[in-house]
């Protein structure tokens, strides 16, 4: 799967409740040094999950500050054929996607650009750089038709949905890559905590994983290595089946439900997966207050004895983890955001040097 070694490394996840873009991207730097991520704010709407990555896609209508993806407009098939065309000619070997609507524009991609400013500045070396992709069911059950229904339900819509997260994932890995940096893109999935529901009873595993797995090849294609990213429970044997390089899971609370796979588990880390233990919770700010490095390490080591009971060494289970907070911090208060990266550079640091 990959050679990376992780190391218990300090990695975040995608958003910070802050309005400077310089700022957030300073903070995340010197909170994770080694491998920083470019950050996204929600207090900008169109830097939340799913509006970011709707620009470009056939069908995009805007009514009464709504957005959904119209069939029934005069120009879709018109819309949809050029957004086929694009996506052919940039799916060429070596194509520059910088400029296509595959790519972020001036108004969704400031995080990102000035991230590529911050790295570019000399602050590295790094070992490598990390972005994000809404993931694919979280998008496609996010987003609506004109009769108000979800486009994963849509073959069409739900195939081009698929190919913009596609070709962004590879675009912003391509610019990572040019860095001399390993690029990490995680998928971030808070839906497919709801699979299995009735919400979701007609979405097969299978299913899922195609659309997960078309991102990853492009990802991979760009020699990344790519992540999915899971707030809350999920059925995990579909992910720990998958070709799926970064496992990231909220440890603090479901770590009893993910443990629940330890075959799975076992292979999944004998073929050289990695797992990013959400060690630290998001949840509310009085959560976050209570806890302290040494309860969370202790914590965290009482999960790891469970892991190497499958037969591995500690030396090899810390190569193979990644050291996170439990979801991004986004909804919270500013104060309780930054205590979050705090424990996780301390937690991240209070085991490696064990």
């Amino acid at each position: 799967m990959t050679s990376f070694k992780a190391n218990g490394l300090p990695l975040l996840v995608g958003s910070l409740p802050m309005d400077d873009h310089r700022a957030a991207a300073t903070l995340v730097m010197d909170h994770t040094p080694q491998i920083p991520l470019w950050v996204q704010l929600p207090l900008f709407k169109e830097e939340g999950m799913i509006n970011q990555f709707l620009p470009g896609l056939p069908g995009l209508t805007i009514r009464k500050g709504k957005h959904f993806l119209d069939t029934r407009k005069a120009e879709f098939d018109a819309e949809f054929l050029a957004f086929f065309e694009a996506y052919l000619a940039c799916s060429e070997p070596g194509s520059d996607l910088t400029g296509t609507r595959f790519a972020f524009s001036e108004e969704t991609g400031k995080g990102f650009s000035e991230f590529l400013r911050q790295v570019d500045s000399g602050k590295g070396p790094f070992l490598a750089l990390k972005g994000q992709v809404t993931g694919p069911i979280t998008f496609c059950t996010g987003v609506k038709d004109e009769a108000d229904r979800d486009i994963f339900y849509n073959d069409q819509l739900r195939d081009a949905a698929v190919k913009k997260l596609a070709l962004n994932a590879r675009w912003q890995a391509n610019a990572m890559a040019k860095r001399g940096a390993v690029p990490i893109i995680f998928l971030d999935e808070p839906a497919l905590a709801g699979f299995g529901t009735s919400a979701y009873i007609t979405i097969s595993k299978k299913a899922v994983i195609d659309c997960l797995e078309e991102i990853v090849g492009e990802i991979h294609g760009e020699k990344g290595l790519a992540g999915v990213h899971v707030c809350a429970n999920t059925e995990w044997d579909m992910l720990l089946g998958a070709n799926i390089d970064i496992i990231s899971f909220d440890a603090f609370s479901f770590f009893d439900k993910f443990i629940l796979y330890p075959e799975m588990i076992k292979a999944y880390l004998n073929k050289g997966g990695i797992l990013a233990f959400g060690i630290v919770p998001t949840a509310n700010a009085d959560l976050i207050a209570q806890q302290t490095p040494q309860g969370l390490v202790e914590k965290f080591e009482a999960q790891a004895a469970q892991l190497m009971a499958l037969g591995f060494d500690r030396k090899t289970l810390i190569e193979q983890t990644f050291i996170t907070p439990s979801c991004g911090t986004g909804s919270l208060d500013l104060a309780s955001a930054k205590r979050v990266l705090q424990l996780t550079q301390e937690v991240s640091l209070a085991i490696r040097t064990k």
